[in-house]
């Protein structure tokens, strides 16, 4: 919904992945770097989280999707919007993960606090942080390509 309370047309406003195929499959590369090292369930929740806070109901869809998938249960993934209310679902890991995911995305203030990366720097190796930072910048680009080309949720399938 717009702010005058009008709901804006969801259709696709063109197929991305069909006439920018190059960027596509850069993309996949990157996502597939991106997630080397990282336990799959993290991924998911990262990937959820940071779909929430951009809007991209096609994501958000599809990494629900993967995520009962890949075994997460329903509790984890309804709590994640409130995560920080509904702690005991998730690891200390895994909680600095997301934060570190929502500074990354939101870049309130224009920067991550150094407390929400010093939470995860504290929980991750050196080079499984590169790789989380890798996957939020990955899930981010995603995100803004399919809510700018509006891609439409629920067609996807695991």
């Amino acid at each position: 919904m717009t702010n005058d309370a009008t709901p804006h047309s969801h259709g696709p406003r063109m197929h991305f992945h069909k006439l920018a195929p190059e960027v596509q499959k850069a993309m996949y590369g990157l996502e597939m770097a991106a997630r080397k090292g990282l336990d799959p369930t993290l991924i998911e929740l990262v990937k959820i989280r940071a779909s929430q806070l951009n809007h991209c109901a096609f994501c958000i869809d599809m990494h629900i999707k993967d995520a009962r998938k890949a075994g997460m249960t329903e509790e984890r993934i309804y709590l994640l919007n409130a995560w920080e209310e509904a702690a005991g679902y998730y690891t200390e890991k895994e909680q600095a993960a997301i934060a570190l995911t929502e500074a990354v995305t939101v870049l309130t203030d224009g920067f991550v606090p150094d407390a929400v990366y010093d939470r995860a720097a504290a929980q991750f190796e050196e080079q499984e942080l590169a790789q989380l930072i890798a996957l939020i910048t990955t899930i981010n680009a995603w995100n803004r390509i399919g809510v700018t080309t509006r891609m439409t949720p629920g067609l996807y399938e695991a």
